[in-house]
C-alpha cells in the first residue's frame, strides 16, 4: 500500500459495513490519521478485521449522526487529539425500502433524520475548524437516487435529493474559505445496504396493501440484480480517495458507468420515453407475469 505523501485526518461516520469501513481501512492503511465512528460500537469488530488485515491503524469513535451530543463528543475528541479536521465523510444512512402509502410518517421522518439532517450536522460541526484552518474537503455520499428515482424507494430518494440540494448550496457557500464540497452518487453495489442492513416500512408485507404484490415483485427483483452485480465497492472507495487528494475536486462524482449511463439518459429524454423505458426494466417480467 501507498503511503500518503501528507497524512490527512479523516472523520468518516457509518463506518459499521459497506463503503464507510473500506474507506476507514484503506485509509488508515496509506497513513492518514483516520477517525472511523459507528453508532454501536459493539459492530466495530468487522472494521478491525479488516483494518488488521491491511495493516492500518485508526480509532474508532461512537457518533450517532441523530444525536447532537454525540456529534460534538466525536468531534470534540478528533480536535482535542489532532488540532484539526482535514476530510469529513458523511456516509452514515440506510435505504427505506417501500411505496408512499405503505410508509408511516414516522419511518419517512427517520429516513430524512439520519440522510440528511445527520449529514447537516456532522457538517455543522465540523464546519467552523475547517473555516479557522482555511481548507478542507466535506465529501457527501450520497446515491444515484439523488438524481433520478425508482418505485418503493421515493423515500431514500427524497432524503438523498435533500443532500444534493444541500451539498450544492453549501459548495458555493464555503468556496471562499478553501473548503471543498464533494457529492459521490454510487448506483448499485453489493453492500450490506442490500443484506443485513436492509430496511422496509412496517406495512412493506400487509397483506391488505393494494402495492403488495408490486413489493414483492421488486424486493425479489433487486435481490436478484444485486447477486449478479459485479461491480466492486473499491471503486467508490478509490474515487474518494482521489477527491480528498485534489486540489480542485468536481461537485458531483458518479463512480460507475451503468449509473452515468441511466442518469445520461435521465437527463436528455423526454420524461414520457425515460418512464416507459424504466418501467419495462423494472416490472418486464411482473407484467408478463400478469398476462398469464
Amino acid at each position: 500500500m501507498t503511503a500518503a505523501k501528507t497524512p490527512k485526518v479523516i472523520l468518516i461516520t457509518g463506518c459499521s459495513s459497506g463503503f464507510g469501513l473500506l474507506m476507514a481501512a484503506r485509509f488508515s492503511s496509506c497513513g492518514h490519521f483516520v477517525f472511523a465512528t459507528m453508532r454501536h460500537l459493539e459492530k466495530k469488530q468487522a472494521l478491525l478485521d479488516e483494518v488488521s488485515k491491511r495493516g492500518g491503524n485508526l480509532q474508532v469513535l461512537q457518533l450517532d449522526v441523530n444525536n447532537a451530543e454525540s456529534v460534538r463528543s466525536a468531534v470534540r475528541q478528533v480536535i482535542d487529539q489532532t488540532g484539526r479536521i482535514d476530510v469529513l465523510i458523511n456516509n452514515a444512512g440506510f435505504a427505506l425500502g417501500g411505496f408512499f402509502e405503505d410508509l408511516a410518517e414516522e419511518e419517512i421522518r427517520a429516513q430524512m433524520e439520519t440522510n440528511f439532517f445527520g449529514a447537516q450536522a456532522v457538517t455543522r460541526e465540523v464546519l467552523p475548524f475547517m473555516r479557522s484552518q482555511k481548507k478542507g474537503w466535506i465529501i457527501n455520499i450520497s446515491s444515484v437516487s439523488g438524481l433520478y428515482t425508482a418505485p418503493a424507494l421515493g423515500a431514500y430518494s427524497a432524503s438523498k435529493w435533500a443532500l444534493e440540494g444541500f451539498s450544492e448550496g453549501l459548495y458555493y457557500e464555503v468556496k471562499p474559505f478553501g473548503i471543498h464540497v464533494c457529492l459521490v452518487e454510487p448506483g448499485t453495489y453489493p453492500t450490506e445496504i442490500f443484506g443485513r442492513n436492509k430496511k422496509y416500512g412496517k406495512n412493506f408485507n400487509n397483506p391488505l396493501s393494494p402495492y403488495l404484490s408490486r413489493s414483492k415483485f421488486l424486493d425479489q427483483r433487486v435481490a436478484d440484480y444485486v447477486s449478479h452485480v459485479k461491480k466492486d465497492p473499491k471503486t467508490v472507495v478509490r474515487l474518494v480517495e482521489s477527491l480528498m487528494n485534489s486540489v480542485h475536486p468536481p461537485l458531483r462524482s458518479v463512480p460507475d458507468t451503468e449509473s452515468r449511463i441511466i442518469v445520461g439518459l435521465r437527463k436528455i429524454l423526454p420524461l414520457s420515453v425515460f418512464t416507459l423505458l424504466f418501467e419495462r426494466i423494472l416490472f418486464w417480467g411482473y407484467r408478463k407475469e400478469s398476462k398469464t
